[in-house]
């Protein structure tokens, strides 16, 4: 196994931390609560999406723009900030900082691509076709 990339127990440790304190979330938790009705089958997804991102596993076998496209109301700049700034801190807190950076990284990507599909595939109603900013923009501060 290549010695930069996290091993499945860590990707396991790091998802269940994270969906922890998202579901925890005063902006996330409502809207993760609300749509997620088996935890338990979520939480083994997601393992097996981030086994598939970082080990090319290919464990994941969905589609998550279609996924999510229920929810691209909900999936606003702040929402994605937030779940960048949670996603940033648990892999900080449980990953050796090589890890962390490389999961950090894949993430990103993710919540650009993810955020640009959503714009483009909601439609009428949904974000105007209009993709939010990149995710990994630091909001300007109220001065």
């Amino acid at each position: 196994m290549d010695d930069q990339l996290p091993r499945e127990a860590e990707i396991a440790a790091v998802v269940d931390l994270f969906y922890d304190r998202v579901r925890a979330d005063l902006m996330l938790g409502p809207v993760f609560n609300g749509s997620v009705k088996d935890w338990p089958h979520h939480l083994d997804r997601l393992k097996a999406f981030w086994s598939s991102v970082m080990l090319t596993s290919g464990r994941y076998k969905g589609d998550p723009v279609a996924a999510h496209l229920p929810h691209a109301g909900a999936m606003t700049q702040a929402a994605f900030t937030r779940w960048l700034d949670l996603w940033r801190a648990t892999t900080n807190e449980l990953l050796a900082a090589d890890f962390a950076l490389a999961m950090q990284s894949k993430a990103e990507r993710i919540a650009q691509n993810l955020s640009l599909a959503m714009a483009y595939r909601s439609g009428p109603g949904g974000r105007g076709g209009i993709p939010l900013q990149d995710p990994r923009a630091k909001a300007p501060s109220a001065s």
